[in-house]
């Protein structure tokens, strides 16, 4: 009968078995071809599985089967057609799913010996011994449930329940799957067949929405840690470069009137284009450049080493981001992450006439930034003006709580890479514009404990124009006599 699946070798007992008895094939040279060979393919084949689930198994048996395969591959006998189980009850299906009944029915399988032909004669035609054997590949691969996957994909699975795990509605993920399906396919294989693209989609927006770590969200889906690591990675890349020149964009002539009209009628400020925000995404000390990555003021409220990347938008008066400047160290503070972003090169270039971009005290006053007075006693058209501003920047403050609550991943430290991780929080940015153009709300939680952290630095020089200084106190005097002081400074 043939073998789908095999108890999973733990590490130690491969360890053991290649230091002892067989000392050669741990210092194997390149030379050693089959042996290295054989390391490869055992290695290979338990990539993709749990070893966690098989710790208690036995290492003499274990080893009596590495045993077998090793003295095969010395003799040339292929080791994915020959399996020779001396006890069927032996040890090594203790924590298998393999019944009694099951392996009373295993076949043995005795190696076949090989037709010697003299060294300098010819192929005879027709000779089966002269043939080429084709062998059939063995895959070796944990059963892992799909129960959970199978039941949320099923067209009867409630809307509100899959809303609840996937922060979105059925049809925006399957919008979302359509869009992704040129590029992340892949085709059957002789080994396997390929894992579908919606619950490649799945995989990762699970992984996005919940933060859960690696291995629960293998146990979820029935598939190997690695697996979903990689898929995780391939789905947000794929976002990143087939959906964000979509969802993502500088508004246009067009759009960028209808902003300027509906942040006016928010803050009774002209001409305002955009409110930018500038969050921190925790992460792992990274093992290069650790000091560039240090977060002091997370760390002083945590009362815990805290080291973060961070993430500026620009946002409109619904909360949709219209630019991303992802992944500068958190040590940075909020005006030299701005003075890196292609946001600061469009505006050097003039993209940014008569248009204001509003943000909070860690920004500079510029010719297009607009920020509040920061200097004590202010008077009551400074104060006024400063809660206009207030206004605006919680349009950007509270798209940057609904992006950090929908995706739990941002709230924690992530596994994933230092390099890899501005493609993940890239993906994140995306998904979170689709989600509020479709108008996909939050659930509502009785115990919503996350709050929005982000200490604001006063710049260290916080005036960098003097033609911005006459335009905000024009504003702002227009702003207290209800716009009856004349016009504003554009």
């Amino acid at each position: 009968m043939e073998i789908s699946s095999f108890p999973v070798i733990p590490p130690e007992d491969l360890t053991q078995f290649y230091s002892s008895p067989y000392p050669e094939l741990h210092n194997s040279s390149p030379s050693h071809s089959p042996l290295k060979k054989l390391r490869t393919d055992i290695q290979t084949d338990f990539l993709d599985v749990d070893l966690n689930d098989y710790k208690e198994s036995n290492p003499s048996a274990i080893k009596d089967f590495l045993s077998s395969l090793f003295t095969m591959e010395e003799e040339h006998i292929d080791t994915h057609q020959f399996l020779q189980f001396q006890n069927p009850q032996n040890s090594y299906y203790s924590n298998s799913n393999v019944s009694n009944e099951q392996l009373n029915k295993v076949e043995v399988v005795q190696p076949k010996q090989k037709n010697k032909r003299p060294r300098n004669s010819s192929p005879v035609p027709g000779d089966p011994s002269t043939a080429p054997v084709t062998h059939q590949r063995r895959l070796w691969v944990k059963d892992r449930s799909k129960d959970w996957w199978e039941k949320c994909s099923h067209p009867d699975f409630p809307e509100e329940e899959f809303k609840k795990s996937f922060k979105m509605s059925k049809a925006t993920f399957n919008m979302i799957c359509d869009e992704l399906d040129p590029v992340i396919t892949k085709k059957d294989t002789m080994l396997r067949a390929a894992i579908p693209v919606h619950q490649r989609v799945a995989v990762c927006i699970w992984r996005l929405a919940t933060g859960e770590p690696l291995r629960l969200v293998s146990k979820r889906f029935g598939l190997g840690i690695s697996t979903c690591h990689k898929l995780v990675l391939e789905v947000c890349s794929a976002i990143k470069t087939v959906m964000m020149p979509r969802f993502v964009q500088w508004p246009d002539e067009a759009n960028l009137a209808e902003i300027k009209t509906k942040f006016e009628s928010i803050s009774g400020i002209p001409n305002v284009g955009g409110s930018i925000y500038t969050t921190h995404i925790p992460i792992i000390a990274p093992k290069v450049n650790v000091g560039a990555y240090f977060n002091k003021r997370h760390t002083e409220r945590n009362q815990k080493t805290s080291y973060s990347i961070t993430v500026q938008g620009v946002v409109d008066p619904n909360g949709i981001f219209t630019d991303v400047c992802i992944g500068w160290p958190g040590s940075m503070p909020d005006d030299k992450v701005m003075e890196q972003s292609a946001l600061f090169q469009r505006a050097t270039h003039g993209a940014l006439n008569n248009v204001w971009m509003v943000g909070n005290s860690g920004y500079p006053l510029m010719d297009w930034m607009l920020v509040p007075y920061t200097h004590q006693n202010l008077t009551w058209t400074q104060h006024t003006f400063n809660e206009k501003i207030e206004e605006i920047q919680k349009v950007a403050k509270d798209s940057f709580y609904r992006l950090k609550k929908r995706w739990g991943c941002l709230q924690k430290r992530t596994e994933v890479k230092l390099q890899e991780l501005p493609g993940v929080l890239g993906a994140c940015c995306v998904l979170h514009n689709i989600c509020e153009m479709r108008n996909e709300g939050i659930e509502p939680e009785t115990d919503d404990s996350f709050e929005l952290f982000d200490d604001e630095i006063v710049p260290e020089n916080p005036v960098r124009s003097a033609a911005a200084v006459q335009a905000r106190d024009h504003i702002a005097h227009s702003l207290l006599h209800h716009g009856h002081a004349g016009p504003s400074f554009f």
